[in-house]
């Protein structure tokens, strides 16, 4: 972040009383590692999510072996504790254990940033349940060598309400409880109207774009209703044979915080390769689900964008990634290292990039 920019910034913050001790901090680009940039960002003004890992950080024991969730909790906890506002920090811990732990992203080469986004989510949840059983297999010997053990507080004690069903699913952590809602598969056979529907989670639900169009279209296409006839046909068990039937998906269960993913990489059959659809989709500041099941739960629900990872770029393989985040009443860019405020107004601007995003535009001006 230039000197000027980060002083501008600080200064119109904390000329505003109603932000709290909020830090706003750009990242270090260590070599293509915008994807990486620009949804820990996201994630970070994600208040659920930053909460548990600074609860996390301070559970944490000094003998724990270091792994990918301790370098980004370090990371948070540096970033919530530094004395200025404004600035810029250099994730290199956080970066070097990635390229350690996924030799997918030990390169200088440009990542997805959806593909990082799940890759992180789910090796958090592996963590904590790694721990969580490890704790209990410490306690379970020491209880056959007949010790007491006093004040067992793990790193994940507090943060995961483990719950497992009765055919003996995989346990919750609180990855799930923030991110994880449920789909409901919903099949009518058109013969005898028997319906049957088939649950299953999500952390993030990926919808097709199309173009000049809005999330809320791309929602409700997701879920339409789809008749499979000819090859397609359904077995449906009650008839004991192969029928036309409808079919539809829609959300039964809505997680706290909602995470969508555009599909804009689509692979082109006659180009033999991935292409970008740079189609311009609006996404509203504020959003409510239509397309949920009858017996949804929290179907009300209404869900304020708190932060949007860009793509700015023709293509999938060559690009920059930034992000928007609102915080208290305004909305900031975060392009690595440069943090600038900005207009509610300009959000438009960035619901369907093909270029070399703000950087790019700034040298062009």
């Amino acid at each position: 972040m230039g000197a000027n920019g980060s002083s501008q910034l600080e200064k119109e913050i904390n000329g505003d009383t109603l932000i709290g001790n909020e830090h706003y901090y750009g990242l270090v680009n260590f070599g293509n590692t915008c994807y990486c940039n620009s949804v820990i960002q996201a994630l970070y003004f994600c208040r659920p999510f930053r909460e548990k890992i600074l609860q996390y950080k301070q559970q944490l024991k000094k003998t724990a072996k270091e792994n990918l969730v301790m370098c980004l909790a370090d990371l948070f906890h540096n970033i919530a504790t530094q004395k200025r506002r404004v600035g810029t920090i250099a994730p290199k811990r956080f970066i070097t254990k990635l390229k350690k732990e996924n030799e997918l992203f030990d390169n200088y080469m440009q990542q997805d940033a959806h593909e990082f986004l799940n890759y992180l989510l789910n090796t958090i949840s592996e963590t904590l349940q790694e721990e969580r059983n490890a704790d209990k297999e410490r306690v379970q010997k020491s209880l056959k060598k007949g010790a007491v053990t006093v004040n067992i507080s793990p790193a994940t004690a507090g943060l995961n309400e483990k719950k497992e069903d009765e055919k003996g699913k995989t346990e919750t952590t609180w990855i799930h409880e923030i991110f994880q809602g449920t789909l409901t598969n919903e099949t009518r056979c058109l013969c005898c109207e028997t319906v049957s529907s088939k649950d299953e989670d999500f952390l993030d639900l990926s919808v097709d774009v199309e173009q000049n169009t809005s999330i809320s279209h791309c929602l409700r296409v997701f879920s339409e209703t789809e008749t499979l006839c000819g090859d397609q046909k359904y077995f449906c068990e009650t008839c004991s044979s192969k029928q036309e039937a409808q079919k539809r998906m829609r959300i039964k269960r809505l997680p706290q915080m909602l995470a969508l993913h555009l599909k804009r990489f689509k692979y082109v059959d006659q180009l033999n390769r991935h292409t970008k659809l740079s189609y311009r989709v609006l996404f509203p500041l504020e959003l409510r689900l239509f397309n949920v099941s009858d017996d949804a739960t929290n179907s009300d629900r209404m869900y304020d964008l708190v932060a949007a990872v860009v793509h700015c770029g023709a293509t999938p393989n060559r690009g920059h990634y930034i992000t928007l985040v609102k915080s208290n009443s305004f909305w900031l860019l975060f392009d690595d290292d440069i943090v600038e405020k900005m207009e509610i107004s300009s959000m438009e601007e960035f619901s369907g990039l093909s270029d070399g995003g703000p950087r790019q535009r700034n040298a062009q001006n």
